[in-house]
């Protein structure tokens, strides 16, 4: 995954970011747009069905997200964008249709509800690592499973 930088783009000092407000979110979308605004950061904000879009200067986009975040800390997500707010390669206005990526926002979106229950029930988990499979353990698997392919070298 990229850092959200654009590679092609006279652009090359700025990010972008897609703020996802996941459902049960305490905020609306719009809420969340003047929240943004009222930073009076050297932004740009676009309001999406969503949430938002923002670029800009790294360390303003990033500050935004931050605040973004305390706002409902278990319902809005952030993700990075490759593309500019507008760019004809992506805007659907320009391009008839759904752009590209959006079916696979639209299936992550159906994902928030079970990650904002996990990060509002966190609990401590203890992992044990499985124990490693010896050469021979294997090869005697591979043997009785495919016969054909023997390994034995006896």
């Amino acid at each position: 995954m990229g850092n959200g930088k654009y590679r092609y783009s006279e652009e090359l000092d700025k990010i972008n970011r897609m703020i996802v407000l996941g459902p049960g979110c305490f905020i609306s979308t719009k809420e969340l747009v003047t929240e943004l605004q009222m930073l009076e950061l050297p932004i740009n904000i676009r309001l999406t069905c969503y949430g938002a879009h923002i670029n800009g200067e790294e360390e303003y986009v990033l500050e935004a997200v931050k605040k973004a975040r305390e706002l409902d800390p278990n319902h809005i997500f952030i993700k990075t964008r490759g593309f500019p707010v507008g760019d004809p390669r992506r805007c659907r206005a320009k391009r008839k249709g759904a752009r590209e990526g959006f079916h696979q926002l639209q299936a992550e979106y159906q994902l928030l509800p079970h990650v904002s229950y996990a990060l509002e029930h966190m609990k401590r988990v203890e992992v044990t690592r499985p124990k490693r499979v010896s050469v021979d353990e294997f090869k005697d698997v591979m043997n009785e499973v495919c016969p054909e392919n023997s390994t034995n070298t006896e």
